[in-house]
């Protein structure tokens, strides 16, 4: 019977020590072991400006869209202050034709009275 102990080497997920300096120098997982990574020809930008252009574009905008949003909420409450404006307007204009239809009536009757006396 063999009572030696043998070695379980840890898996990606479950690594035998997090520590990189224990970790075995044989294993081609070994970050130390492992080829620097270059990008290719195809991942490289044509010009070096563009190398952040879409994501520092992206950025930019998830930065203004506290801006973008508090200028459409801005722009919703002028809306709806510009239509109760207009039917305030519109309700004082019904409340004043009224008013000037009944004081239309009144002379009328005060007319018709003075005639009939």
């Amino acid at each position: 019977m063999n009572t030696r102990k043998t070695r379980i080497p840890g898996t990606i997920d479950r690594p035998l020590t997090h520590d990189p300096k224990r970790r075995d120098p044989k294993n081609p997982m070994n970050p130390k072991n492992q080829a620097p990574m270059t990008p290719t020809h195809r991942e490289l930008p044509a010009h070096p400006r563009d190398a952040h252009g879409p994501h520092q574009n992206r950025n930019l905008e998830m930065q203004l869209m506290p801006e973008a949003l508090a200028r459409a909420h801005m722009q919703q409450r002028l809306q709806e202050a510009e239509h109760e404006r207009r039917s305030r307007r519109l309700l004082t204009a019904r409340r004043l034709q009224r008013r000037a239809e009944r004081a239309s009536l009144r002379a009328r009757r005060a007319l018709a009275m003075a005639v009939m006396q």
